[in-house]
């Protein structure tokens, strides 16, 4: 393809080519791809969603004994700690190819508003972490109608 560019031009088609090259490699620098390295950490899943009392932050942590989290709440920021430990390898089977990742794991999130820390609850069901956090009296959300003209 090159023989059919001139040659004062080809300065500009390598000039696209690295800055494509660029472009694609600050794509997929770090997080969330950064998991995909056989050394990376394992990152569970979280959604952050609201009500007018509270926030409910749901965690994907398939396998993980519920004893085994370590949950904290400081200045508005929540972070979640555990592991998901190995399970016993049985001599009989040779794998040809394991995808689940196992190891400790560290969340943090910085909540959207004020939450009354004394009242937070947490429960563990068919492998995903529910956290309850209630909104502070003064960040609990009025509803303003609005009325039409």
């Amino acid at each position: 393809m090159f023989n059919l560019i001139p040659w004062r031009e080809r300065k500009d088609v390598d000039l696209f080519r690295r800055e494509i090259d660029s472009l694609f490699d600050r794509f997929f620098e770090g997080w969330p791809l950064e998991a995909l390295k056989g050394d990376a950490q394992w990152i569970p899943s979280i959604d952050l969603s609201e009500t007018n009392k509270e926030y409910i932050v749901r965690a994907e942590i398939p396998g993980v004994d519920p004893k085994d989290f370590d949950i904290s709440l400081s200045n508005n920021v929540l972070t979640i700690k555990g592991e998901r430990k190995h399970e016993k390898e049985t001599k009989e089977e040779d794998f040809h190819r394991i995808e689940r990742a196992y190891g400790s794991f560290v969340r943090t999130i910085q909540l959207p508003g004020e939450v009354d820390e004394n009242k937070v609850k947490a429960k563990y069901k068919d492998g995903v972490l529910e956290i309850i956090l209630p909104k502070s009296k003064e960040e609990a959300v009025k509803k303003i109608p609005v009325k039409s003209a």
